[in-house]
């Protein structure tokens, strides 16, 4: 499965519930799936684990889906991971399923007790630039490269890659399996990490800034 593809359904009580997978170009265990209406308009929670979604029926339910291994959940997207390259096409319907399932009951996917402990985003804005200055840019210096805390909004964490890394096809893959892992571990709080560097052209695709 490498397109997108779209599941319709109706609520309980008739509510229009849409879910949209979009599978990741560059990674094949990770899948997103973009919800209308929105699961989680709270902020942004990553569950690494079943033991971690004990406050969540949401992420408690995909878990229980066989390859499962991490879930996030903002806004109106969630997204899920595998140990390795998933057949999405089977996995879809089955992801796609529980969510509405879960929106379908009523039940809030999220509890109100995650939502008071999610930290604000000037915590987390200090926590990651001090891993960024003192763990990260040392190592990606040694190619040339340099990676930037654009934002955090909430606890969503925005960064940029430019010199060396810019433009190189292993950027997303530093990102997966060494920033990403890195901030995770020592600020579990965090909710997205996103990468918006758009390496073919050095816009930002997804990402605007705060009007001031």
């Amino acid at each position: 499965m490498t397109n997108e593809t779209t599941f319709n359904y109706r609520g309980k009580d008739g509510q229009r519930i849409r879910v949209t997978a979009e599978p990741s170009l560059t990674h094949g265990n990770s899948c997103r799936f973009v919800v209308d209406p929105p699961v989680y308009e709270e902020g942004a929670v990553h569950f690494p684990n079943m033991e971690k979604a004990v406050d969540s029926p949401l992420a408690a339910g995909l878990f229980e889906i066989e390859g499962i291994t991490t879930v996030t959940v903002a806004g109106n997207s969630v997204t899920t991971t595998t140990d390795e390259d998933a057949d999405w096409e089977k996995l879809s319907e089955d992801i796609a399923m529980r969510i509405r399932d879960q929106i379908s009951s009523g039940v809030p996917g999220i509890s109100e007790e995650i939502t008071r402990n999610l930290p604000d985003a000037e915590t987390v804005r200090e926590k990651v630039q001090e891993i960024i200055d003192t763990s990260v840019n040392p190592s990606v210096a040694a190619h040339g490269g340099v990676v930037n805390l654009l934002d955090v909004k909430d606890n969503t964490v925005y960064l940029e890659f430019g010199g060396g890394c810019q433009g190189c096809g292993m950027v997303s893959v530093t990102l997966k399996y060494g920033v990403e892992r890195l901030i995770r571990e020592r600020v579990p709080e965090v909710g997205q990490i996103l990468d918006t560097t758009d390496h073919a052209s050095g816009q930002n695709p997804y990402y605007a800034p705060a009007s001031k």
